[in-house]
């Protein structure tokens, strides 16, 4: 079972909207389907899937704090024979959307409107 904080991770990781404490008006997660997937996998998985998660939930993480520490040397372009990576946060946010998009294959729901590769994103 998951902790509420792990359970709001999991949906951001997801690229998902807050879940909310309380219905209210029409424009919330309890009007997707794909919400009440995700939901019902959280409070649902087996042990040994829930260790898999646990361990998606520390990879991204790690993930997610090290795209903006890659804005540390931007200041930076070339000292003695060390040269930056000019494009590190945009291949490190990579590598984190990447997990992501992982995260949610294993969890069988497609990436949220936040993790969406853009154009329009359908969520039935």
């Amino acid at each position: 079972m998951f902790t509420d904080a792990q359970k709001t991770d999991i949906r951001r990781f997801c690229g998902y909207p807050a879940y909310g404490a309380t219905p209210a008006g029409f424009d919330n997660w309890r009007f997707y389907q794909v919400y009440g997937l995700l939901e019902f996998r959280l409070n649902n998985l087996s042990a040994a899937e829930t260790n898999v998660v646990l361990t998606y939930l520390a990879q991204l993480a790690a993930l997610e704090f090290a795209v903006p520490r890659a804005g540390d040397g931007m200041d930076t372009d070339q000292a003695a024979v060390w040269t930056r990576n000019r494009h590190e946060a945009r291949d490190r946010a990579q590598l984190f959307d990447d997990w992501r998009r992982r995260l949610c294959g294993f969890l069988g729901v497609p990436p949220g409107p936040a993790l969406a590769d853009g154009g329009i994103t359908w969520v039935v």
